[in-house]
């Protein structure tokens, strides 16, 4: 029996794999991780198998005559070393660009940050993360000086007194995490949900305010014009711990509760009883989602529900605070080690002197030869085929999973070369001139960083099918014959020691956990600095750092320690309703699938539960549209057309549609989302659009 965590979302929850008489593995529980305790949601209990050949990639694939052939490994490295080298010669190093993962490992996503840097001398990498919770980050970074997704641990939430939860359905997308909401009832704390639908989730709220799509922001500042204009502000606290008041406050004066209704449709009574339930006890969260976050405003979205929590005193105490609930299983690993364009490992600014200094001592390189900071996600995918020609692409799905997806497939298949590593032949991959078959989660050891913050030690419990290589591996090859022969090792572990020194002093210092550690340990929380200049992986526990579970509570991270508030006003969303197109679009998950599906719509039970797309619109709605339950719906935006079933239902707003986002085809949501990116996070506005709705003739 191998203990380990799912592959899924950013839970990370513990699970126990054994391997079966027939073949393959079982799930069993793990009851000694504390996130999960043992819970599992239906894809973490079906995860194994995706492990069968029949589901999966198991030979190098190259494209001959306009079909992908098998080929030896040998040929598709070649190849793929053939495109990337002609690219650089011909077009110059930025012309070639590396998309990465959120659910790759740290050490994947750190050598693959080196690789493009090093061997590729390209400024051109980014990762579908930065459509997970980069506005989050952002606001985080600019409000405490730090950005990790929660700063405490989820056994914290019971434990506060109020919880508002904006823009998350933890019900369907991270299932096991539920309970701490229960038990935050069950202790006597008190839920708010915020969502334009009544989902499962919010249907176990005291209260539930449905807000238009896209004004999230305005909602917030609402709440905080209440809190000044009842004298619920901690002037105590405001005076000692932060800076920047003033101005904040009055810019939130100007959003008062009537002009908030009339731009939210939230009523004045439900915005102040919100305020009541927020600040009656003594502690209480903040905790956002994709909701508010994946907005052309998302960052300023993030940091007025921050302004909440520091004005009220609820921030750097126990048991109160405002947190980020990540995605993607690998989401905030994934952008501390180097997949991020403006970022160097631990979580370094790829513009600051002296980060570029330490990270390229540590790689043996000038560190004038390292490129600046390149594209965003949606800028680079949008690049291609014009000022990027070839693109090596590990662990993503931008055909389903990018905004105007129609537009970035149009753009994939104008390249003169792509290559894509992954563990099945997913829509993005079935585009490319080269398939590189990889390892997944049971097949390879390697470490990921959860939600809270806490590294955790994923280990290998099967072997992986004879044709497959890890990322580590084609990574390797790839540099050998660019001619870079030392510096990307196959093993994890040899990675992750160097992963460690890279870190080292940085914002998320890592260079404090150990494999050894984490093998006897549920996870070490970073930042974890090592305890001397020579960090050694025999050093006892007792001498080792401990971790950094809870943060902020002596001082913030900035640096006077002070938190800062951010004077935001409401501003709409970058595409309104009109005459042509008087509809608001949300997108979001369904419990039985995952981000674009291109695993989860392998797996029988799944697609069982969850099997196609549909359009979710109030009984109003379609009684105007002539609709009926199950009906054809064609959703059209000024970018494209998606056609699926109607459900039709009371738990959305009459004026918004929902579509769940996981599936390729006429029924792709993403052709539909607009790309209009935040200004700060670069985080496009996958979250409210304006479209029309028809019929569609049987």
């Amino acid at each position: 029996m191998t203990p380990t965590h799912c592959p899924y979302c950013a839970l990370q929850c513990g699970m126990n794999l054994t391997p079966a008489a027939g073949g393959g593995v079982t799930v069993s529980e793990r009851v000694d991780f504390p996130v999960n305790r043992g819970a599992l949601c239906g894809k973490g209990r079906t995860a194994p198998a995706l492990l069968s050949p029949a589901l999966r990639l198991t030979e190098p694939l190259v494209r001959r005559d306009g079909v992908l052939v098998p080929v030896t490994w040998e040929e598709a490295l070649d190849r793929v070393a053939e495109g990337l080298t002609r690219t650089r010669t011909e077009h110059g190093p930025d012309a070639c660009g590396v998309f990465g993962g959120g659910g790759l490992t740290n050490e994947k996503a750190y050598a693959l940050g080196k690789f493009a840097r090093v061997v590729l001398g390209t400024s051109q990498i980014d990762y579908n993360g930065r459509f997970c919770m980069s506005s989050a980050a952002a606001a985080g970074n600019k409000a405490f000086g730090i950005d990790r997704g929660l700063p405490f641990p989820m056994e914290d939430i019971p434990k506060t007194g109020c919880v508002i939860l904006v823009g998350s359905n933890l019900a369907e997308t991270m299932p096991p995490a539920l309970r701490y909401l229960t038990e935050l009832k069950e202790n006597g704390g008190t839920l708010i949900v915020i969502d334009p639908r009544r989902t499962r989730t919010a249907e176990q709220a005291d209260l539930h305010l449905a807000p238009r799509p896209g004004t999230d922001l305005a909602l917030a500042l609402g709440l905080l014009h209440l809190v000044v204009s009842q004298g619920r502000t901690d002037e105590a606290f405001i005076e000692e711990r932060t800076s920047g008041w003033e101005e904040t406050r009055a810019a939130a004066m100007a959003h008062w509760p009537e002009y908030v209704e009339r731009i939210t449709g939230v009523p004045v009574p439900q915005l102040r009883e919100a305020v009541r339930m927020f600040c009656a006890p003594a502690n209480a969260m903040v905790l956002t989602a994709r909701g508010p976050e994946q907005q052309s405003k998302g960052t300023d979205t993030v940091g007025a529900w921050i302004n909440l929590c520091l004005a009220t005193g609820r921030s750097g105490r126990p048991y109160s605070g405002y947190g980020c609930l990540t995605g993607q299983g690998n989401g905030q690993g994934g952008r501390e080690h180097g997949q991020k364009a403006d970022q160097l490992p631990g979580y370094r600014k790829l513009t600051d002197p002296e980060a570029r200094r330490h990270v390229a001592g540590v790689w043996g390189v000038d560190p004038d030869s390292l490129p600046g900071p390149g594209l965003s996600a949606y800028e680079l995918l949008d690049a291609l085929g014009s000022d990027i020609r070839s693109l090596l692409l590990m662990g993503s799905n931008p055909v389903v999973s990018a905004p105007r997806a129609a537009h970035i497939q149009q753009r994939l298949e104008s390249l003169d070369f792509l290559a894509v590593a992954d563990v099945v032949l997913s829509e993005t991959a079935a585009l490319a001139d080269v398939v590189l078959p990889v390892t997944q989660w049971a097949e390879e050891t390697g470490t990921t960083t959860n939600l809270e913050g806490r590294v955790l030690l994923r280990r290998q419990a099967v072997s992986p099918p004879d044709g497959v290589r890890s990322d580590l591996y084609v990574l390797h090859q790839l540099a050998a014959r660019a001619g870079v022969e030392k510096g990307f090792p196959v093993e994890p572990e040899e990675v992750f020691e160097e992963l460690r020194r890279a870190s080292a002093g940085g914002i998320a210092d890592y260079s404090g956990i150990t494999y050894r550690r984490l093998a006897e340990e549920n996870g070490v929380f970073w930042p974890c600095p090592a305890q001397d200049d020579q960090p050694d992986g025999n050093r006892s526990q007792a001498a080792a750092h401990p971790g950094s579970p809870r943060l902020f509570l002596d001082r913030f991270a900035t640096e006077d320690g002070r938190a800062r508030f951010a004077p935001v006003t409401y501003r709409p969303i970058a595409e309104e309703p009109d005459a042509e197109y008087p509809v608001l679009l949300t997108t979001g998950r369904v419990v039985a699938q995952y981000q674009s599906g291109a695993q989860t719509r392998r797996v029988d039970e799944l697609n069982a539960a969850a099997p196609g797309p549909f359009v979710e619109l109030h009984p109003r709605l379609a009684a105007r549209l002539g609709a009926g339950e199950g009906d054809a719906i064609a959703v059209v935006s000024r970018r494209g057309r998606a056609v699926a079933p109607a459900r039709i239902t009371t738990a959305i707003r009459p004026d918004t549609v929902f579509m769940p986002f996981h599936w390729p085809g006429e029924g792709r949501a993403n052709t539909l989302t607009n790309p209009a990116l935040d200004p700060t996070s670069r985080m496009p506005e996958f979250k409210a659009c304006a479209v029309r709705l028809e019929t569609v003739l049987p």
